[in-house]
C-alpha cells in the first residue's frame, strides 16, 4: 500500500524511520509492504533517507491515486483541517497524532470519513506511546464508562516531580525541562493545561458519546503552583499532579475538568513521575484499569501512528465503526456546581475557619507561621465553597486546589 507523510517535524520522521527500520515487521504482519511515497513538507533535509519522496504540493498526494493512506503529523488545526477532509473526500484513509485538530474537529471528520467509507485514526493523540483510545473502544466496549482521570502531559509532570522530589522553584524547573527539550520555547500549551485539555476532550468524547468541545472543559495549569504547597502535600501524604478529569453524573451530563490535584500516595497515579503519562478508566464492569508509558516522544507517537496505519491497511476495503455523537453545549456540566475536596491554605484565624467550614482536616507542616492555616475540605461544590471563605473575617486565600478522592 502507497503512503504519504504530512509534516516531518519531531513525529512525522519518527513515523518514516519506522516505516524503514520494522519494514519486515510490518510487511510480514499485513502480508504487503507499507511504501513511503510522499513526504509533505517546506523544508529541506539533505542526505535523508526519503529525501527523494519530498514535495511542497499538497495536490500531488491528494490527486495521486495510488496513493490510499495518509499520515497527518502537521499540528495545528490549520491547514491540518482543510488537508485531512479533502483526502478523506478523495477516499483516503487518514491517520492523526494532532490532538488540537481531533479535539476541535473530530465529529466533523469522523463524519466525514463514514460518508466516504474510509477510516480516521488518530491513537497517538492521547498518551503518545501509549495504547488508550483502542482499548477503550474495543478491550472496554461492554461497559458504561463512569470515570477517568489521568496525567496526560509529560512536561507538567516532570515540572511537578522536580518541585516535589527536589524543593525546585516553578521557573527553574520549567527551564530545566525546556534545557532537556521536554518542554518548548514556548511552554504555554502545557503548562496552561491546554494540551492535557485536548486530550481530555478526546478522551471524553470516546467514553460519553457526544463531543466534547475544548471550551466545555473549565482548564487550569500548573503556572500558579507554589513550592509552600507542594511542601504542605509532601509532609501530609500527598502529591501533587495536574489531572485530566471527567465522571458522569446522575443527572447523565459529566464533570470534566484539567485542574492540579492534591492526589493521596495511595493512589497509584501518585507514583507516576517525570514526563511519563497515567490514566485510570473506571467501568462498570471492569472497575479499575491502569494506563501507563511514555506520552511523548518521537519513537513513541510514531509508533502509535504507524499501528493506526497498519489497521487502516487491514481495513482497506471495510470501514472501522469507530467515533462519536455529535456537540451537546448542555452535556457538560458547570465545574461550580460539580463537587469536590479541596486543599485551602491562607492567613487568619483557625477558629474563624471552623465556624464557617465545619468538619475540615487541618494539615500541619513544620515551621509554619502561627497565622498560616491549611486543611482538606469535605466534598462540596466549588460555589458552596467559595461562598463559606468569603464569609470569614480577615482570612486571606493563598492557594486552593482540588483534592483527589473516592466521591
Amino acid at each position: 500500500m502507497k503512503a504519504a507523510i504530512l509534516g516531518y517535524g519531531v513525529v512525522g520522521s519518527g513515523v518514516g524511520n519506522i516505516l524503514y527500520k520494522n519494514a519486515d515487521i510490518i510487511e510480514a504482519k499485513l502480508g504487503e509492504k507499507i511504501e513511503l511515497k510522499y513526504v509533505l513538507d517546506l523544508r529541506d533535509f539533505p542526505g535523508d533517507i526519503f529525501e527523494d519522496k519530498l514535495t511542497r504540493n499538497f495536490e500531488d498526494i491528494l490527486n495521486d491515486s495510488e496513493v490510499q493512506l495518509v499520515c497527518e503529523a502537521m499540528g495545528g488545526t490549520n491547514p491540518a483541517y482543510d488537508f485531512t477532509k479533502r483526502l478523506l473526500e478523495a477516499g483516503k484513509h487518514v491517520v492523526s497524532s494532532n490532538k488540537e485538530l481531533v479535539a476541535t474537529y473530530g465529529y466533523e471528520l469522523l463524519t466525514t470519513a463514514k460518508e466516504h467509507n474510509v477510516n480516521y485514526l488518530f491513537e497517538a493523540s492521547v498518551g503518545g506511546g501509549v495504547p488508550i483510545l483502542r482499548p477503550l473502544w474495543q478491550c472496554l466496549a461492554a461497559n458504561r464508562m463512569e470515570q477517568f482521570y489521568g496525567i496526560l502531559n509529560g512536561t507538567t509532570n516532570f515540572i511537578l516531580t522536580k518541585m516535589y522530589n527536589e524543593d525546585m522553584p516553578f521557573e527553574e524547573a520549567l527551564s530545566l525541562a525546556q534545557q532537556l527539550g521536554y518542554a518548548e520555547k514556548d511552554p504555554t500549551a502545557d503548562i496552561a493545561g491546554a494540551d492535557v485539555c485536548r486530550k481530555t476532550c478526546i478522551l471524553a468524547s470516546i467514553c460519553f458519546g457526544k463531543h466534547i468541545d475544548p471550551e466545555q472543559v473549565a482548564t487550569q495549569g500548573i503556572q500558579d503552583i507554589q513550592i509552600r504547597d507542594v511542601s504542605y502535600a509532601k509532609a501530609n501524604g500527598y502529591e501533587i499532579k495536574l489531572l485530566g478529569y471527567c465522571r458522569k453524573l446522575d443527572s447523565g451530563k459529566i464533570d470534566a475538568i484539567v485542574s492540579p490535584f492534591f492526589v493521596p500516595k495511595s493512589n497509584q497515579i501518585a507514583t507516576v513521575s517525570d514526563v511519563f503519562n497515567g490514566i485510570v478508566v473506571v467501568g462498570d464492569m471492569v472497575d479499575e484499569v491502569f494506563f501507563y508509558g511514555k506520552g511523548a516522544g518521537s519513537l513513541p507517537t510514531a509508533s502509535a501512528c504507524v499501528g493506526d496505519m497498519i489497521d487502516c491497511a487491514m481495513h482497506a476495503q471495510k470501514r472501522k465503526n469507530f467515533g462519536w455523537g455529535e456537540r451537546d453545549a448542555a452535556f457538560v456540566e458547570d465545574h461550580k456546581n460539580c463537587q469536590s475536596a479541596y486543599y485551602v491554605r491562607g492567613t487568619g484565624d483557625i477558629n474563624a475557619v471552623k465556624e464557617a467550614l465545619g468538619e475540615v482536616s487541618f494539615l500541619s507542616l513544620q515551621g509554619a507561621p502561627l497565622d498560616e492555616v491549611a486543611f482538606i475540605t469535605p466534598c462540596q461544590t466549588e460555589s458552596e465553597l467559595d461562598a463559606k471563605l468569603a464569609s470569614i473575617a480577615d482570612f486571606t486565600i493563598a492557594a486552593k486546589i482540588r483534592v483527589l478522592t473516592d466521591n
